[in-house]
C-alpha cells in the first residue's frame, strides 16, 4: 500500500527542511579562514610555522645531499660531523713555517756532520802526508782522497735520508695524525671533506706529492700550490692540494 506525500512545509517532515544557509561572506566547512584585512594569512593547517630570524627549512625528502657546506661570513664550514672552523691562511703560513724550522734544525746537523766528516779527512791528510816524499806523497793524498770520497758517499747518504724523513713525516702524520708538529703547536688539523675523519695514507700522500713535483720547476709550482687557497671561490680555503685529495685545513 502506497502513501501520499507529505505537503511541503510539512515541519515534521525532515525532507521538507532546507539545508541552512552560509552567512555571505564566510568560508563554508573545510576551506581556510579568510584573515581580516591588513592582517597576513596563516600558513595553512599541515604546514609548519615560520618563526621571524630563522631560515627557511627544506621540506621533508629535500634535504641537503651528504658533503660540507659554507656558512656564510663566519668562518665555519659544515661537515657531514658537524660544524667546524676553517683555519686561516695565516695560520696555515704559521703551522707551515713551524714545520720548516724542525726541517730545517735536522737538515742543518745533517750536512754539518757530513761536511765536518769530509774537512777533517782533508785536513788530516794535508798533515800527514806533507811529511812525505815522492812518491809517498802522491801515495798518501790518493789514500786521502779516497778516504774523502767515501765522507762525500757518506754525507749525501744522510740527505737521501733526511729526504726520506721529509716524505715520511709530511705524508705519514697528515694521513695518519691529520697534522705535523707544525699544525699540532697551531691547534690545526686536516681532515677528510666527505667524513670530517682522518685523511687516510693515500689521500696524505696525494696532498704532499703535488707541491713537491712543483718544487722541480725552480720552486715555483710549490709556491703557487701553498697560495692557491687564496684563489678558491668556493669559500673552503682548499688549495690544489686539498683539492686532489679531498681534504680541509680546520682549527680544532
Amino acid at each position: 500500500m502506497s502513501y501520499p506525500p507529505p505537503p511541503a512545509g510539512d515541519p515534521n517532515n525532515p525532507y521538507s527542511q532546507q539545508p541552512p544557509q552560509q552567512p555571505q561572506g564566510q568560508p563554508g566547512y573545510g576551506y581556510p579562514q579568510q584573515a581580516p584585512q591588513g592582517v597576513p594569512p596563516q600558513q595553512g593547517y599541515g604546514y609548519p610555522q615560520q618563526a621571524p630570524g630563522v631560515p627557511p627549512q627544506q621540506p621533508y625528502g629535500q634535504q641537503q645531499p651528504p658533503g660540507s657546506s659554507v656558512q656564510a661570513n663566519n668562518g665555519y664550514i659544515n661537515l657531514v660531523s658537524g660544524p667546524v672552523l676553517l683555519a686561516t691562511m695565516g695560520q696555515r703560513f704559521l703551522a707551515r713555517l713551524l714545520d720548516g724550522v724542525i726541517v730545517g734544525v735536522i737538515m742543518t746537523i745533517a750536512m754539518v756532520a757530513g761536511m765536518g766528516s769530509v774537512v777533517g779527512i782533508a785536513g788530516n791528510a794535508a798533515e800527514e802526508c806533507g811529511s812525505y816524499m815522492d812518491p809517498g806523497y802522491d801515495a798518501c793524498m790518493n789514500e786521502a782522497a779516497a778516504q774523502a770520497s767515501s765522507g762525500v758517499a757518506v754525507m749525501f747518504g744522510i740527505l737521501g735520508i733526511f729526504a726520506l724523513f721529509m716524505l715520511l713525516y709530511e705524508w705519514l702524520m697528515i694521513g695518519i695524525k691529520g697534522a705535523t708538529f707544525g699544525k699540532m703547536a697551531l691547534g690545526l688539523r686536516v681532515v677528510k671533506e666527505s667524513t670530517g675523519g682522518v685523511p687516510g695514507v693515500g689521500a696524505g700522500f696525494i696532498r704532499y706529492i703535488i707541491p713537491m713535483v712543483g718544487a722541480f720547476l725552480c720552486y715555483i709550482g710549490m709556491l703557487l700550490t701553498y697560495l692557491s687557497p687564496f684563489f678558491d671561490n668556493s669559500g673552503k680555503l682548499q688549495g690544489w692540494h686539498d683539492r686532489a685529495a679531498g681534504t680541509v685545513v680546520i682549527k680544532k
